[in-house]
């Protein structure tokens, strides 16, 4: 008896596996893992969060975007806008008052489910196409805030001194950290700069060195060979050895949890889908948005409930998967193995880490977040694009980065309510022999009928003499809607002994028309003769 075919939504992009493809998954993998494995317990910090609730990230998250995800290069661990999301939703509860770490370790897995139930709600919504009307200009404003703020949270820790716990935003956490310069420890500084210096020279130099793992295993060998920790260099806390164990999702945070997941499930549908198609070759099957909220919401669930940080897909791992020609997601798998290992063999290794590295792995990779070509770009070709991109970018530093993502969304709504609101006709031909042709340029619906009429009136009575016919060219309608009925009877009504003629309407647009009495009525006074296009 034949077996049951596999759904098409699992594993997409193991389907025809070659064998040979194997040994090049296997080694993208492995360079993957040496660069999102550091990365992401880095980007732990920014959340306030142990470092092995990043590795953590780099587990059963990864896995279960691997046996269902679109993108055949994406490395999904998390990103730093997701631990600045994550770290500003903490803040605002009572146990980030209380001091209760305890209680945020619990708050952040839960935050990490809500945010995946928040995906699979989008997917069962057919929100996708939605959530990627955010435009270009938004997600700028928000990288630049959000890059900014993480410089800004690393300064404590580049310089070796405390932090203000009372310090909120960019400007408040600059102000403490260049507040504390004279008590900087130079031990510490110097081990930064170092760190720095060294991950810029190899990215610059030699881009195939995994810089990220060269600057952890330069730093646990310096603190391991010398006497920088009783120099003052701060080191991380203890990381446990072994995997993670299951987590509840805590019920009582969630209200407080909600908007911060909503804020975090679009970010991470949108940084996930970008980085799919960005590195997506030309002969492989586009990127099914829905696939991806499946993919990125379930991985989120299980998170959730494995001790980790919302996952997303993220750049530059994926940047090294793609240098290293993964074929498919076997890859991803191979960089989740990596992880495992670490927590299993060389956690201890890892309580010898110097903060200082940590930051300036940072500090690094956020510098790509900063792109002032496109401010430059959006000045040059549209400035309410320009003007969004501040606004948010303002917002996020002052306010915090969950309003600055409220407002970014709410302002690209506003503009894609603008832009589709405007009228859906213009000028086919110049006005002649008494005939003024006008084409329509799509679906007419409630957002844009009145718009529609207004302009077609405005043409009409812009002509230098008063026309005796116009006709509507309806080839780009594409469906009949009630609003479009309804404008071909005010424009009847309201243009008197100026005839109204439609032409080139498609077939199946008259048989829908056909089933209204208003329609059956006027058609020999609407329909030009030989006017239907097949």
């Amino acid at each position: 008896m034949p077996g049951r075919a596999v759904p098409a939504w699992i594993a997409p992009t193991w389907r025809r596996y070659r064998r040979a493809w194997l040994r090049v998954d296997v080694l993208a993998g492995l360079a993957a893992g040496t660069v999102v494995v550091p990365q992401a317990m880095a980007y732990a910090t920014i959340a306030g969060l142990p470092v092995q609730v990043g590795l953590y990230t780099c587990m059963v998250p990864m896995v279960v975007y691997a046996l269902l995800g679109g993108g055949r290069a994406v490395s999904v661990s998390t990103t730093s806008t997701i631990a600045v999301l994550v770290a500003a939703t903490l803040a605002g509860l009572p146990a980030a008052e209380r001091g209760d770490a305890d209680a945020l370790l619990g708050a952040a897995f839960t935050l990490t489910f809500l945010a995946g139930l928040c995906l699979v709600a989008m997917r069962l919504l057919r929100l996708s196409a939605l959530v990627e009307c955010i435009s270009p200009a938004t997600l700028t404003g928000i990288r630049i805030g959000v890059g900014l703020t993480v410089a800004a949270s690393q300064l404590p820790n580049l310089l070796g001194v405390p932090a203000d716990p009372d310090a909120g935003g960019f400007f408040e956490k600059t102000a403490d950290a260049l507040g504390r310069v004279p008590d900087a420890d130079g031990t510490t500084v110097a081990v930064s700069v170092g760190a720095v210096v060294l991950l810029l020279v190899l990215r610059r130099v030699v881009p195939q060195v995994p810089g990220p793992l060269v600057v952890v295993a330069g730093g646990i060998a310096l603190v391991a060979l010398t006497d920088v920790e009783e120099r003052g260099l701060a080191l991380v806390d203890h990381v446990p050895t072994g995997l993670p164990s299951l987590s509840v999702p805590v019920a009582g945070d969630v209200l407080d949890l909600l908007p911060g997941a909503l804020a975090v499930a679009f970010m991470a549908f949108l940084e996930t889908v970008l980085v799919a198609r960005t590195n997506r070759r030309r002969d492989e099957p586009p990127i099914d948005s829905e696939q991806e909220l499946v993919a990125t919401g379930l991985a989120a669930l299980a998170g959730g409930l494995t001790q980790t940080l919302p996952p997303a897909g993220g750049f530059s791992q994926s940047a090294v998967n793609l240098r290293s020609g993964a074929r498919t997601q076997v890859a991803q798998l191979v960089t989740a193995t990596l992880a495992v290992l670490v927590a299993l063999v060389l956690a201890p290794l890892l309580d010898e880490l110097p903060r200082a590295v940590l930051a300036a792995m940072v500090l690094v990779a956020i510098l790509g977040l900063l792109r002032p070509s496109e401010l430059r770009l959006y000045a040059q070709v549209d400035r309410a694009e320009l003007w969004v991109a501040l606004v948010v970018a303002g917002l996020g530093l002052t306010g915090g980065m969950l309003l600055g993502v409220a407002v970014g969304v709410a302002l690209t709504l506003v503009l894609v309510v603008r832009a589709v609101n405007q009228p859906r006709v213009q000028p086919a031909a110049p006005s002649r022999d008494g005939v003024l042709r006008l084409r329509l340029l799509g679906g007419v619906y409630t957002g844009n009928a009145t718009a529609t009429h207004d302009e077609v009136l405005r043409l009409v009575a812009a002509c230098a003499t008063a026309p005796r016919e116009v006709r509507l060219d309806a080839e780009a309608v594409s469906r009949v809607t009630v609003p479009f009925l309804d404008l071909l009877r005010s424009l009847t009504d309201e243009l008197g002994d100026v005839r109204l003629g439609l032409e080139r309407v498609p077939e199946d647009l008259v048989l829908v028309l056909r089933r209204t009495d208003w329609w059956r009525a006027h058609e020999s006074d609407l329909l030009v003769p030989d006017g239907t296009s097949r």
